[in-house]
């Protein structure tokens, strides 16, 4: 095991970039020396000592042991495999690209460069509610899965001052469930397993971008677990909502901590329930979660596997490879959407 300060660069310095670089600055085993990113005028140093450039292949010709990446979408595949082919562990924001080919690349460069960590940042899996939930469902307290209903939605594509590159096809790849609906995508893959049959309606009827607001979808796995979805960017109350129902009772996840607060408080509720005798209400058990560690979490996650040589436990490319596929054949599963951009079906190899 190494005991070094590992040096950390990122590249893309927006809003996630600043809070990743927060929990490096956290860490003590890490130490951000340099960051990147297109707003700068020209090269030079922060207030904080770190070194910023305008391009990431002047990030990459420093002395490097991590790169992380909070990039457009459009590069985040170029930035990633560029890291990997110069021996630099990396930690790539999530979408892993714009579809399922940039991703496909990412794993063949991967695969290349075996000594190095690739990790995906699918920080919905390190909410505490969320892994609370994730050890209630595998303990088997209350059965097996039945369903799942989930929706992550907020009032528009671009919010809290964000770029608008949000919306534009040719940077982005997809709309809200791309950006966001990927996370309850993921979350539901890592609690019911891999989904094969899937229905869908895609819209972009209100805010009239070529990429979606709205994902409606109907996803059964081969075990019978059924998930409904709504990836919403019309829903003007900012919500998170997960229920997931099981043999015995169940899980309803609410809200989500966000750096904006605008979906709510975090909680849990436990249904306990007896199918023989209750009538509608069963016993319930609501856990609050006041704090958010899960950015911290996750790349102390990263930074571990890196340290100890472990493999990357949540967030690998596989994951992102799956959920990427999944969002995909939501996408697929609409007709009208699917000829409207040429999309090609998910499960044909590229």
């Amino acid at each position: 095991m190494t005991t070094k300060v590992l040096k950390v660069g990122i590249a893309g310095y927006g809003v996630v970039g600043k809070r990743r670089g927060d929990c490096v600055e956290r860490h003590p085993d890490l130490e951000l020396v340099a960051v990147c990113d297109r707003v700068f005028k020209d090269d030079g140093v922060l207030p904080n000592g770190i070194r910023h450039f305008r391009t990431y292949q002047q990030l990459l010709e420093q002395d490097l042991d991590v790169l992380i990446v909070c990039v457009t979408n459009d590069i985040a595949a170029e930035v990633t495999q560029a890291g990997l082919n110069l021996g630099l562990h990396v930690f790539c924001e999530k979408p892993p690209g714009r579809d399922i080919s940039d991703i496909t690349r990412v794993i063949e460069t991967e695969k290349l460069n075996p000594n190095c960590r690739l990790m995906y940042g699918f920080n919905h899996r390190y909410h505490d509610s969320v892994q609370d939930a994730l050890k209630i469902i595998r303990s088997g307290r209350f059965g097996k899965i039945i369903n799942m209903r989930g929706v992550y939605g907020k009032s528009k594509l671009i919010t809290f001052n964000q770029a608008d590159w949000r919306a534009k096809r040719e940077i982005a790849g997809g709309g809200v469930l791309l950006d966001q609906g990927i996370h309850m995508v993921d979350l539901m893959r890592l609690m019911a397993g891999e989904f094969v049959d899937v229905q869908s309606f895609i819209s972009n009827g209100h805010w009239g971008y070529n990429v979606e607001d709205n994902a409606y979808a109907l996803m059964r796995t081969k075990d019978g677990v059924v998930a409904m979805l709504n990836s919403s960017a019309t829903q003007w109350r900012h919500q998170f909502s997960l229920d997931i129902n099981m043999q015995r009772g169940g899980v309803i996840l609410r809200g989500i901590l966000t750096g904006s607060k605008s979906y709510g408080n975090e909680t849990m509720t436990l249904v306990t329930a007896d199918p023989d005798k209750d009538n509608g209400d069963p016993k319930e058990e609501l856990f609050e979660y006041s704090d958010d560690p899960s950015w911290d979490s996750e790349i102390a996650a990263f930074t571990q596997s890196i340290l100890h040589n472990q493999p990357v436990q949540n967030g690998t490319s596989r994951d992102a490879f799956e959920t990427m596929k999944l969002v995909y054949k939501i996408y697929y599963a609409d007709p009208i959407w699917r000829n409207k951009f040429n999309i090609e079906n998910p499960e044909v190899p590229q």
